[in-house]
């Protein structure tokens, strides 16, 4: 099957590439790899079967040398090829999860951690796990030019214990993810490690609840088609990506042929955690920046993650030794009853009427470390488009003294702590409504203050500005003026003289509770705003940077980008929204979190010179199969 340029990397597109790679000596005997992803601003132009451009990274860590190498896949008429080798700091690239298991094994093999452990009663090492965490901005002196990580430790009684229950307080090792050496080993002294199990297995906690059947089916089958990676239900068309940094990516959204969205992605996650303990305080994480989304994306079950008539799309990805793998399942797509999408009853004459609405759902989950996030993009009826993020998995804690009472985060077991924490995930939006031209403007509502034109003092009047430059276009969402973006086309009119539009509106958002000029503060600026707006650029392509692993702090980025304010006004226009929420902990999130949902909308403003849905039939009274409801 001739490929789309964007649908996703195969294995045999990756092992191609990364084959050429391997042949040339500069990379050494032991390289390391960090992604590959199809670079779209030159693929965009291509027609289909020409092989596609992509750029992927490796390192030589025993010559601390690092390269982006640019290269196109084997296409109808030509073979892989290389094109061009760019040197890459060294200390940038980020972290996979094979580099994540050495330092681990490095760490277990070290005789200074072991003495460490055996001081706490830990002489197992085999049940110790080290996670090596993001240590931008806490470089330790004299180490400024290593490509650095920090060990977070856990401990497991038993091989299927949940580690992530029983941290191992007040130790902290240092170690060079190039040469796998502990550099040093910071004990800030012993503290009793937690004396309750956090197991969370069905029957950890006493026998299974009852809980009756539930079916899901669609006996005529689902509504929506399928042609390769092209989805097209209910007047909706899209196309499913995927990339290492982002994981899944929507591409071309359109709505009976006319564009609204050009790609859309979460295309950066930042998790600040916010408590001075000393094996706490350098927790603050570009999860896709400095480790990868689509790598960490997890395989789908049926009748577990998704229930009805659902169809799968595999992913595949690079390993960090080189090797293509896929990710079976990846993707999910499936449809969903949503309860009343329209409903009116006239008294007058008894009639009702009433429409169910259904949703078109595509998902995806990643796990990093001990948190799960699910990301769910929904299509409605009626034209709206809605990203749902699901937040689970285990709450990242720390050790506490006996009898001691957190001062920066609550107590959810004996001895074990969850710090107060924060979640922002920085979208990527290329808008496209009724065209590639598009307009923003920030609207919001405000009382009538002229007493002439508000006698009753009941007036309200919804203010538009137009946000005309990259930096009048950072802005922060305001509830309180019920405030919400509108992005309108160039030309294109509505009914009523109207330019075609869409509005974009934050559900959760958050400040950022570190005091200004922290390292927290600086290595992700983006959190400062709760929308930017960029002129499109193929080579700014994400919201934190290119390689923020041991970067400057905040020296990329959009909030870098928009030092060029550049006129926005009838630009290919380029959206980012920060999605967040700030995590104050409760014990009923432990040993496990039930999940906590934050998101965002785009909803038709004017696109449709009427409700869209009118023609959706009446559904079907229960029991009565040839009778609707009216």
């Amino acid at each position: 099957m001739t490929r789309h340029w964007n649908d996703p990397l195969t294995e045999d597109e990756i092992a191609g590439v990364i084959a050429l790679v391997r042949a040339d000596a500069r990379i050494g005997d032991r390289p390391r790899f960090w992604g590959i992803a199809v670079d779209e601003a030159l693929a965009r132009a291509l027609a289909p079967g020409q092989g596609r451009p992509v750029r992927t990274v490796v390192m030589n860590p025993d010559a601390h040398a690092a390269w982006e190498v640019a290269a196109w896949t084997a296409g109808d008429d030509r073979e892989a090829s290389l094109a061009t080798w760019r040197d890459v700091d060294a200390k940038r690239p980020g972290v996979s999860s094979e580099e994540a298991r050495l330092v681990a094994q490095a760490c277990r093999e070290d005789q200074g951690l072991k003495d460490a452990l055996a001081k706490r009663g830990i002489t197992d090492v085999s049940l110790v796990w080290v996670d090596p965490e993001s240590i931008t901005g806490f470089e330790p002196e004299g180490y400024e030019d290593r490509r650095l990580s920090w060990g977070t430790v856990w401990h497991r009684e038993s091989a299927d214990d949940n580690g992530y229950a029983r941290p191992v307080a007040g130790l902290v090792p240092i170690i060079d993810l190039e040469t796998l050496e502990v550099l040093s080993i910071e004990d800030h002294g012993v503290l009793p490690m937690a004396s309750e199990h956090g197991n969370y297995r069905s029957g950890s906690w006493g026998p299974d609840r009852e809980v009756s059947p539930l079916e899901i089916i669609q006996p005529e089958g689902p509504g929506f088609g399928i042609d390769g990676q092209l989805i097209t239900w209910q007047d909706w068309a899209f196309r499913i990506g995927f990339t290492h940094r982002e994981g899944m990516v929507l591409h071309d959204i359109t709505h009976a042929g006319r564009s609204i969205v050009k790609r859309a992605a979460v295309n950066e996650m930042y998790v600040p955690y916010l408590d001075p303990d000393p094996t706490a305080y350098r927790k603050n994480f570009f999860d896709w920046g400095e480790y990868g989304a689509g790598p960490l994306t997890a395989s789908l079950e049926l009748g577990c993650d998704c229930l009805g008539e659902i169809r799968y799309f595999d992913a595949a990805v690079v390993n960090g030794h080189g090797d293509a793998r896929t990710i079976k399942n990846a993707v999910c797509l499936h449809e969903e009853d949503y309860s009343i999408l329209w409903k009116h009853v006239n008294t007058r004459t008894g009639e009702a009427d009433v429409r169910r609405a259904r949703r078109l759902v595509v998902s995806f989950f990643a796990t990093v470390a001990n948190y799960d996030y699910g990301f769910y993009w929904s299509f409605y009826q009626d034209g709206m488009i809605e990203l749902e993020i699901k937040l689970t998995g285990v709450m990242s804690v720390s050790g506490i003294a006996d009898d001691a009472r957190p001062a920066y985060g609550r107590l959810v077991s004996p001895n074990v702590q969850a710090p107060n924490h924060q979640h922002y995930f920085g979208m990527r939006m290329d808008m496209a409504v009724d065209g590639p031209v598009n307009r923003l403007y920030e609207v919001h509502s405000e009382v009538e203050e002229d007493e002439e034109l508000n006698p009753y003092g009941n007036a309200c009047k919804v203010v538009r500005t137009p946000l005309l430059t990259e930096k009048a276009a950072a802005r922060r969402a305001n509830p309180a003026a019920s405030t919400f973006w509108l992005v309108e086309s160039d030309d294109t009119v509505n009914r009523y003289g109207d330019k075609t539009a869409y509005r974009l509106s934050i559900q959760n958002t958050a400040r950022l509770f570190a005091k200004p000029g922290s390292v927290v503060e600086r290595k992700a600026p983006f959190v400062g705003q709760h929308l930017w707006a960029s002129v499109f650029d193929g080579n700014e392509r994400f919201i934190a940077g290119e390689y923020p692993n041991q970067a400057d702090l905040g020296a990329d980025g959009i909030q870098a980008w928009q030092q060029a304010d550049r006129s926005l006004d009838g630009a290919e226009l380029v959206l980012w929204p920060v999605i967040g929420v700030h995590h104050v902990p409760r014990p009923e999130e432990w040993p496990i979190m039930p999940v906590h949902r934050l998101g965002m909308r785009l909803e038709p403003d004017g696109f449709f010179d009427r409700n869209p849905s009118l023609d959706l039939p009446a559904p079907m009274s229960h029991g009565a199969a040839d009778e609707c409801c009216h």
